[in-house]
């Protein structure tokens, strides 16, 4: 995570502390988790969309997706067999 170690961490939640207080900090860790989880979703939401379209405007995606996934289930398939 970045080559910060547990020492730089304790450091940095103690300067954190210090400076904002220990009833702000709660606060300011939820507000960070839902900022985080907030784009994460969004992220994930303009993947599929970008999927979604291109799905739907080009031809023979579909198809070759579905071929795909019967390739890949035969390879377990044949990896199981082979142990």
């Amino acid at each position: 995570m970045f080559g910060l170690g547990t020492p730089e961490l304790i450091v940095i939640l103690g300067i954190a502390f210090l400076v904002f207080g220990g009833k702000k900090l709660p606060e300011i860790g939820a507000g960070l988790g839902k900022g985080i989880s907030s784009f994460k979703k969004g992220i994930k939401d303009v993947e599929d969309a970008g999927k979604n379209l291109v799905e739907d405007n080009v031809p023979g995606v579909k198809e070759v997706n579905s071929l795909k996934e019967e390739v890949d289930k035969a390879k377990d398939i044949g990896s199981v067999l082979k142990s």
